[in-house]
């Protein structure tokens, strides 16, 4: 499982990419303007060293986050002190039916094959009220392919594919982006809203 490569390299990571300065303004403004507009508790789900949780929680937002790598979690809880963060899986969550607004999935779901993804997607869908939304980072192809990621084998996805199998979990697509950066894999967010069961 990811978790454990994650932990045997998690300074690096954390070093390279565990603060807000390594964060892309395009992608920072995209998770502020969901943010923005989400009433009620929020999970960081697949946080890492919990720096977007922070982040939420600066604006003012009551999220906790979740992580299966247990090296992330000891960094979060010591960096972000007066934060929830509880080790788990996004696959298995820890939390009642309906009981959140918002859940942030930042690229927490690559490494999830597409005969696997729909677990975390349902957990999410379970987690969320109606009208509830999700918000769901990923790397973007033009085919659904494996990649070699740095860490562990990873996957990405078109638009469209993505949002079909958000779909089927109880979402509705409400808004998509694309970013590419010369010499960095694209990048894709959708947000979407739990339907009412």
């Amino acid at each position: 499982m990811s978790s454990t490569a994650y932990d045997a390299r998690a300074d690096e990571y954390i070093a390279a990419l565990g603060s807000m300065d390594a964060v892309h303004p395009v992608d920072r403004g995209i998770v502020d303007t969901w943010a923005r507009a989400v009433e009620g508790p929020v999970l960081d789900a697949g946080c890492g060293p919990g720096h977007w949780t922070a982040h939420l929680a600066g604006r003012g937002l009551d999220v906790q986050g979740v992580d299966l790598a247990p090296r992330f979690v000891t960094h979060a809880r010591a960096a972000h002190p007066g934060i929830r963060f509880d080790l788990g899986s996004i696959d298995d969550l820890e939390i009642p039916d309906a009981a959140l607004a918002g859940v942030v999935s930042w690229f927490s779901t690559i490494h999830h094959a597409p005969a696997d993804i729909g677990t975390p997607l349902r957990e999410f869908a379970r987690v969320l009220r109606p009208g509830g939304t999700l918000l769901l980072g990923f790397f973007v192809g033009a085919t659904l392919e494996p990649f070699a990621h740095a860490v562990a084998p990873a996957w990405r996805w078109p638009v469209e594919a993505l949002a079909d199998r958000l779909d089927a979990a109880g979402f509705d697509v409400t808004e998509t982006h694309t970013r590419s950066t010369r010499g960095e894999r694209p990048v894709g967010a959708i947000t979407c809203e739990r339907r009412a069961a």
